[in-house]
């Protein structure tokens, strides 16, 4: 998980004005402007492309073409730019419970973020889509923890964490992991699974998510849904290509990939 970036162009992708350090402040600012500036979205799996998870290249897209990604990607990127500044990071691995039952058992195929700091653990994560995390979370169990967001907290129990997030009064379950850290080879398995296969949501669906100081922001094929704390969500249905189009470049500020784009938005389930 180890590789140069260019920090100056990440800061200027994300709008960060000002300097970086290792500290609370930075590493609680720079996830926020992160998931502000840098969409999730799946464009190559949908595309039949390939997700390659080397720091050149998440730089190349995630930086320099306009593009985002999803959590491998996005992790990835954010832990090499956290190292960059000078903090101390490995990598998680976690089971995705967000729409599943608690019990279920799902596959490992969400990658976290673990942060030493003055002698504190604490979680970050800029890659899960529609509920991301906006911000940074001390590693301690069972305490309600602000964000930009809802509340969230960590509930653990025989050395098995689970994410939780607060929506509407209710607490549910993002994903378990537990604390060992993960090697590189873990996330290249798990991104070939969730970009090819064909159990996963990735290759046959649009999935598009950004979340700015107060709105959260999704697109599932031709839904669109934009969320906004205390409030009911406000859905939109999106009908031809040009309006998929519009709302993507618009909405979730991407700069789209030539080629076989149209044709497979066209194709989008309903």
């Amino acid at each position: 998980m180890h590789g140069s970036i260019d920090l100056d162009a990440y800061l200027r992708r994300v709008g960060w004005h000002g300097g970086v350090a290792a500290d609370e402040a930075t590493l609680r600012g720079l996830a926020v402007a992160h998931v502000a500036a840098i969409p999730f979205e799946n464009l190559n799996p949908l595309l039949g492309l390939p997700v390659e998870l080397d720091t050149q290249a998440l730089e190349r897209k995630l930086v320099h073409d306009g593009r985002g990604g999803y959590c491998f990607e996005q992790n990835l990127l954010f832990a090499a730019v956290l190292r960059t500044v000078g903090f101390e990071v490995s990598g998680l691995i976690a089971r995705v419970l967000w729409q599943h039952p608690e019990d279920a058992v799902t596959a490992q195929t969400h990658m976290l973020l673990r942060v030493e700091l003055d002698g504190a653990s604490w979680l970050t994560d800029v890659g899960f889509g529609n509920q991301v995390l906006t911000g940074a979370l001390r590693l301690q169990a069972d305490v309600e923890q602000a964000t930009g967001h809802e509340p969230f907290r960590l509930v653990e129990r025989d050395g098995e964490w689970r994410m939780q997030s607060c929506v509407r009064g209710q607490w549910f379950t993002l994903y378990r992991f537990d604390l060992r850290p993960s090697e590189m080879v873990d996330y290249v398995v798990a991104n070939h699974y969730v970009s090819t296969h064909a159990a996963s949501r990735f290759p046959r669906n649009l999935i598009v998510a950004r979340t700015t100081v107060d709105r959260r922001l999704s697109l599932l094929n031709h839904e669109f849904t934009v969320r906004r704390l205390g409030r009911e969500p406000e859905r939109y249905r999106l009908d031809g290509v040009a309006a998929i189009r519009r709302v993507l470049e618009g909405e979730f500020l991407l700069r789209l990939p030539s080629g076989e784009l149209d044709r497979r938005l066209d194709q989008l389930p309903d």
